[in-house]
């Protein structure tokens, strides 16, 4: 997006009208990926939206976790999450379902593998109404 903008022609009034902008919301949750192991192991993660992206949402995995020590981050629809929360949703690379009434499921799928990781729902609800929220504001 240009910087630039023209300058209107010098009035005897002028006004400054403010355009509220709309925030970027991240929060931080504690997931648990989901393995053949019988402990599962539990790491942090990120949950961001942008307002300049208002249909996404990206989960931002820690660098520990990947072969190349770079944080990891995926971006998909907010819709598919939401739809997520109250059943399974998605067919691609991001899928998403309920799993009882407090846990959530999104399952990763990449070339190199499928990460499934568990959320509390109640994380995933609060970041998607702070998401919301923050659309809202803009319009």
């Amino acid at each position: 997006m240009s910087a630039t903008a023209e300058n209107p022609p010098a009035t005897a009034s002028a006004t400054a009208v403010a355009t509220p902008v709309a925030a970027a919301v991240e929060e931080r949750v504690t997931a648990r990926v989901i393995s053949d192991d019988p402990l599962y192991r539990k790491i942090p993660v990120a949950l961001r939206f942008a307002p300049a992206e208002p249909l996404a949402v990206r989960i931002v995995f820690p660098a520990g976790l990947s072969p190349e020590g770079t944080e990891n981050e995926w971006v998909f629809p907010r819709a598919l999450l939401e739809a997520g929360l109250q059943a399974p949703s998605g067919t691609g690379d991001v899928r998403v379902w309920p799993c009882g009434r407090v846990q959530a499921v999104v399952e990763f799928h990449s070339p190199e593998g499928v990460a499934v990781i568990q959320f509390d729902i109640a994380a995933l609800r609060r970041f998607l109404r702070r998401a919301n929220a923050s659309v809202t504001r803009k319009a």
